[in-house]
């Protein structure tokens, strides 16, 4: 019996409890059993996951009495679109899915999105679980209840708040990440630090590394706080009126550069995280919230474990400020005509910031984007 963490998260979307231990996987047909019963299960996952854990998965679920149908998507942003959402849908439908039924969203936060979404639409609302597979999603995209796709005027407008039923975070599917995809991951693991919990920052700033190395108790660690300060706002505001807001440290400069690139892998998504942060926190500086030394220490955490701190320099893409602007007075945190920003007073001080004037944004990507 592997030893778990248990966190518990009480939206009034529901309450459900995140699971984070070794060895997840191997259990989850009993643990989903534990809170759904046992149903004929829906699993959606991505090719790259497929053929790495879909037989250890489907023999779980089997082996405790789910019926189990697997549907698997490309991977990548690409598949969390329309087209995507529609092929989803179209194949529960022809598997004869009912209200009994549930899904299951085996994979990172394009999977979870997408999955959840789905769930949260057919038959008007099915339940569903979460096996996130990524760093990126064990800490953020898998709870909380967001479920969302892009469009080609913006990343995640369009989407629902639908809770699951259950989280298990398996440390061990780490180990077959790239590691691009955990430094991905780890630029919001870094969030949690800035926005709430300056002790979890400077333990970062010791173990950063060894979250890095896949090591089992640093990532369980890191994940469980991650976890505990997610839940803690979720409970609070699971729509995303007040507290919630301050999760988005760092993704509407974030969003902007991923939907400039049409959401392509020149640029994952904890990538713009972690150059939003920045963007952010030299934000906070110009306009006198914060010393000029935070977004420094930030800055040289993020370049000890190579994560970029500033738009990259792509072949064939040029930034402009100015498009960069017009994908951010998409985003869905604009209220009126007022572009809402995450900034900061210091580290693990953040706040809702509605004075942001488009001067002020511009000046914040021109001074990032310096000579480009």
């Amino acid at each position: 019996m592997s030893c778990f963490t248990k966190v518990s998260v009480h939206p009034d979307g529901g309450a459900y409890e995140i699971l984070v231990g070794a060895d997840l996987i191997h259990a989850s047909g009993e643990k989903i059993a534990s809170v759904l019963g046992r149903r004929r299960l829906f699993v959606i996952t991505d090719e790259n996951i497929a053929g790495l854990y879909k037989s250890q998965l489907e023999s779980s679920l089997t082996e405790a009495g789910h019926e189990v149908t697997t549907i698997v998507v490309a991977p990548g942003e690409g598949s969390k679109d329309f087209r995507s959402l529609e092929q989803v849908l179209g194949e529960l439908l022809r598997q004869g899915v009912t209200r009994s039924c549930a899904v299951v969203a085996f994979g990172g936060g394009v999977v979870g999105d997408l999955a959840g979404f789905a769930a949260s639409v057919i038959l008007r609302g099915i339940d569903y679980v979460q096996i996130p597979t990524t760093l990126l999603s064990q800490v953020d995209s898998s709870v909380g209840g967001k479920t969302a796709v892009n469009t080609n005027l913006g990343k995640n407008l369009v989407g629902t708040f639908y809770q699951p039923k259950l989280v298990l975070v398996d440390l061990g599917l780490l180990k077959s990440l790239p590691m691009r995809e955990l430094r991905a991951g780890y630029g919001e693991v870094v969030k949690y630090g800035l926005l709430g919990d300056a002790p979890l920052f400077e333990w970062l700033e010791v173990n950063g590394g060894d979250v890095l190395r896949v090591d089992a108790e640093a990532c369980r660690h890191v994940i469980t706080e991650c976890c505990q300060n997610k839940a803690q706002i979720v409970s609070k505001d699971e729509r995303e009126q007040d507290s919630r807001l301050l999760l988005n440290l760092g993704h509407t400069f974030g969003h902007a550069m991923e939907a400039d690139l049409g959401y392509d892998s020149r640029l994952l998504h904890g990538e713009a995280v972690a150059i939003g942060s920045i963007i952010a926190l030299e934000t906070s500086v110009r306009l006198g919230f914060c010393e000029a030394p935070v977004p420094a220490r930030v800055r040289r955490h993020f370049q000890s474990l190579g994560l970029p701190v500033r738009p990259p320099k792509l072949e064939g893409h040029r930034w402009v400020p100015e498009k960069l602007l017009k994908h951010m007075a998409r985003d869905k945190k604009v209220v009126g005509k007022k572009q809402i920003l995450i900034l900061v007073r210091s580290i693990g001080t953040a706040f809702v910031y509605e004075g942001a004037t488009r001067e002020i944004i511009r000046q914040s990507w021109e001074e990032c984007l310096g000579g480009e």
